[in-house]
């Protein structure tokens, strides 16, 4: 039995390495394309003026049409393991303005087109929900934690999530726990960081089956 642990362990670590070094692959690529990018905008920009007018018109309606909703319908439904999960429709439409979420924090629906950096990435001031729910898109655990949790704890998460690439970390007054851990449609309240939920809820949604772009950056986007 103990061998089987330190075998899942391992492959899990592992996973989490090869994550790792696939986000900091890409970050370099995308410094080497970022100069050549730029010079095809310009261009772009230049010849094309009046397609990229109205591609921008045709987006900016379909945000109006959003209305500031989330575009989510349903309600949680939580299971023997104490996780809720979202049963109904999460919205994935790309909206710039507020959007009003039907829970706190947001486990998913309508949300910016700039995702929030989620590469173990641990915020000491609150974040902006639209941005987090597009990490959450992308495979992402998000952990939030309001004034009542124990400093201890909030320390021993913010080591977990500065350990785990697909991660993500920051206050959050607006929820019912102290601590809520959440991923695209699924959620978990704990008040002890050494809840043995909280691992598993990790294990289980980063880069989970719930994500809906799996493999997407957590890095390039804004902090």
């Amino acid at each position: 039995m103990a061998t089987a642990k330190k075998s899942t362990n391992a492959a899990r670590k592992a996973r989490i390495e090869e994550m790792r070094r696939a986000e900091q692959a890409r970050e370099r690529r995308n410094r080497f394309l970022t100069i050549g990018a730029s010079v095809v905008v310009v261009a772009g920009l230049v010849v094309g003026g009046v397609v990229l007018v109205n591609s921008q018109s045709a987006k900016s309606d379909s945000a109006s049409d959003a209305k500031g909703g989330s575009g989510d319908s349903g309600h949680f439904v939580t299971g023997s393991d104490g996780v809720r999960t979202w049963t109904g429709k999460l919205s994935r439409t790309h909206v710039t303005g507020t959007v009003k979420y039907p829970m706190h924090p947001p486990v998913g629906g309508n949300h910016n087109p700039v995702w929030l950096n989620c590469n173990g990435n641990v915020y000491t001031k609150a974040v902006k929900d639209e941005n987090a729910v597009h990490a959450l898109e992308h495979g992402a655990v998000w952990v939030t934690y309001t004034d009542k949790a124990q400093k201890s704890d909030v320390d021993k998460l913010a080591a977990k999530v500065k350990a785990t690439p697909y991660s993500l970390m920051s206050p959050y007054a607006n929820q019912t726990s102290p601590i809520e851990l959440s991923a695209w449609g699924h959620q978990l309240s704990v008040t002890s960081a050494d809840d043995p939920k909280v691992g598993t809820f990790f294990e289980t949604y980063v880069q989970g089956k719930q994500t809906p772009e799996p493999g997407a950056s957590c890095t390039g986007g804004t902090m």
